[in-house]
């Protein structure tokens, strides 16, 4: 038997709960390091087995169950994080810092100097691309005054017998 086949079977040994065998004991009579490792071992499963393990208070089952009935009424959810102040303050400087940002935005877009202002009474040259979108525009505007027309005629037609 060689050293790391005995180290396997070392806890079983020093417990008692596997028979040593003669081969096991001559590895042990000729290894050092494996025989102080076995009566470490063995030292320490008989300190185990003098020791007495302390008894819970008698209240410690009621205190438990107490505090798993205080847990699971405890709100669990999306909102339930609200309830907690830093998290709740966080959330409120988000929500100001956002609405201070759109708010800038819309302010920057309605100035006199905003690159991006679209003003609809400018009428484009036909034949340019800005051109050609006002006329669909103004052509769509057109058809959509027709629809109304037919819808109103539709009415008037279920109404009269």
């Amino acid at each position: 038997m060689n050293c790391n086949g005995l180290r396997e079977f070392l806890p079983d040994l020093a417990s008692g709960s596997r028979p040593v065998s003669a081969e096991t004991e001559r590895h042990l009579r000729e290894c050092p390091e494996c025989s102080n490792a076995f009566t470490s071992l063995q030292q320490t499963m008989a300190l185990l087995d003098e020791w007495d393990v302390p008894e819970p208070s008698p209240y410690f089952d009621i205190r438990l169950r107490a505090r798993m009935r205080e847990e699971a009424a405890r709100p669990h959810g999306l909102l339930a994080w609200l309830r907690k102040p830093v998290l709740s303050f966080a959330m409120a400087i988000l929500l100001l810092a956002s609405a201070s940002l759109l708010r800038m935005g819309h302010s920057l877009n309605d100035s006199p100097n905003a690159l991006t202002s679209w003003d609809t009474n400018i009428t484009a040259e036909p034949g340019t691309a800005v051109g050609d979108l006002q006329s669909l525009d103004k052509n769509n505007d057109d058809l959509y005054a027709n629809f109304d027309i037919l819808d109103e005629l539709q009415v008037q037609q279920a109404e009269t017998p």
